[in-house]
């Protein structure tokens, strides 16, 4: 049996799977806050005070840096991968629609990361998803931090921009060894990131920027590093108002109303 530990990053209470072997909950965002009962990511090294703009990265970091594992994985609280395709509905038992150990083990003999299945924009490009959106500043600056400390993936970080799809939600299992140079590559871009983007005056919506760019970033260091992927579906664990994501989709590409709410 390997030896894999998929963290699942939380900040509230949630149903939770029972085979703690394999899932491990992370209270990201730790720092300061209530003990909801799990593993906080505010112990050994950590960056657990820049959750609110860092998102799940906080808990992908304390993993890193702290877990003693030869596959790591990165799941959400409401947000898993799953054996089939298959849609919310109340009362859904966890336990027996998300990857069990023996279902990842399968997979990873197959590709060298296991991904969601991708987020297909159609009429929009990833670039051009972000600056309707968001700031397409953002996305600039990015560049140009790649290009001052790892040129080598200015290629791959255009041809992803132009994508129309992509693998979303920060959402990978991979090899320990793979998610060290991965992270290596990714905190560095991040972090100067941070120092260079003022979000004094952004909403605590919009000051979440570098977790969103890190999405993207996943991407990018997928297609320079040719790495084989697999696709596996997820699932949702509450519902989602998609008919609302679609008419934010449309009225921020036609008529420039940026997302104001995670959905």
């Amino acid at each position: 049996m390997k030896n894999i530990k998929l963290i699942i990053a939380t900040h509230k209470q949630f149903q939770m799977p029972k085979d703690r072997q394999l899932y491990l909950p992370i209270h990201v965002g730790r720092e300061g806050k209530n003990d909801l009962g799990y593993q906080g990511d505010n112990t050994g090294e950590n960056i657990s005070n820049l959750n609110p703009y860092y998102c799940e990265l906080t808990g992908l970091y304390w993993a890193w840096k702290n877990l003693d594992v030869d596959y790591l994985g990165l799941v959400h609280y409401r947000r898993y991968f799953a054996r089939k395709t298959i849609f919310y509905k109340e009362n859904i038992d966890i336990n027996q629609v998300i990857l069990n150990q023996e279902d990842v083990e399968k997979q990873l003999e197959q590709a060298d990361v296991i991904v969601p299945k991708k987020r297909r924009y159609y009429i929009e490009t990833l670039y051009s998803h972000y600056s309707n959106t968001h700031d397409s500043s953002h996305l600039d600056e990015t560049r140009k931090v790649i290009s001052e400390l790892t040129p080598d993936y200015l290629t791959s970080y255009d041809k992803v921009m132009k994508q129309n799809s992509g693998y979303m939600f920060n959402m990978f299992i991979m090899s320990k060894e793979l998610t060290d140079r991965y992270c290596s590559w990714l905190f560095p871009i991040i972090k100067e990131l941070y120092e260079r983007i003022d979000v004094s005056e952004y909403t605590p919506f919009e000051a979440r920027l570098f977790g969103r760019i890190s999405e993207l970033l996943f991407n990018v260091w997928i297609v320079e590093n040719e790495l084989t992927v697999k696709e596996m579906p997820f699932i949702y664990m509450d519902k989602v108002d998609f008919i609302r994501k679609l008419k934010s989709f449309l009225f921020a590409k036609f008529f420039n109303q940026k997302y104001g709410k995670s959905f």
